[in-house]
């Protein structure tokens, strides 16, 4: 055809055109590839999904068998691996190391020392884990700060100024088990005039429960609140 170049047939250094491979040859490659895919899921899922959680829920149980069932905590103060382990005394479990508890709401609240305000939930609810998402300058968050604020001042006769962060807001999780020395401070005289307990009996088991940082350098110091209380209430049994 005019205008237009060929080359012509069996030109040396020119590749023969590839063969199309049959319907037959492309079916049993992809075969073979998805045998070998499932081949590596199977193992991978025998290896990540079956042999690591074995194995990790094993280290768990023999090196840190408390940690790994959940930090729980019988009244006595003793560690408990399971809900039903009551130890040799019969004391039950009563809670997590882990998981605070919303003291400021029993009865007879004023004889315990009160955790953190909660969001999670209707307070402490693990199902419900969160903080506010309210922004600082948020007027629903102002507004429950502030009414906080003189609730506690007005509880403890203090400066409301002198009120603790922790006092006043929510954390993240809504579970924070622990609170800030300054607020454990401040509620010792409240419990300890509720039980009848001088002041430096009860502040000595506020000293005895708070942690400082770990490493000497991580976090800040803090009072567990589930123990001091069982503490105090252990304590208080054994002193009439």
């Amino acid at each position: 055809m005019p205008g237009t170049l060929s080359t012509p047939a069996g030109v040396p250094g020119r590749p023969a055109p590839l063969a199309r491979p049959s319907a037959s040859a492309g079916a049993a490659s992809l075969f073979r590839q998805s045998l070998a895919g499932l081949r590596v899921l199977l193992v991978l899922t025998l290896l990540l999904g079956v042999a690591y959680p074995l194995a990790v829920w094993g280290v768990g149980q023999l090196a840190l068998p408390w940690q790994a069932n959940g930090s729980l905590v019988r009244s006595d103060g003793t560690h408990a691996t399971s809900l039903s382990d009551t130890g040799t005394d019969g004391a039950p479990v009563v809670g997590s190391a882990l998981i605070g508890q919303d003291f400021a709401a029993a009865d007879d609240a004023e004889r315990w020392f009160h955790g953190r305000p909660s969001a999670a939930g209707d307070g402490y609810d693990t199902l419900a884990s969160s903080g506010t998402n309210l922004g600082p300058l948020n007027p629903e968050l102002v507004a429950s700060i502030e009414e906080r604020r003189a609730a506690l001042a007005d509880l403890h006769g203090v400066d409301p100024a002198s009120l603790p962060a922790d006092a006043l807001t929510a954390s993240a999780s809504g579970l924070d088990p622990q609170i800030s020395p300054a607020y454990a401070a401040l509620q010792v005289a409240r419990v300890a005039e509720a039980r009848g307990l001088d002041e430096a009996v009860v502040a000595d088991l506020v000293a005895q429960h708070t942690a400082g940082r770990d490493l000497g350098v991580l976090g800040e110091p803090r009072v567990d609140v589930l123990r001091l209380n069982l503490a105090l209430e252990n304590s208080e049994k054994m002193n009439p």
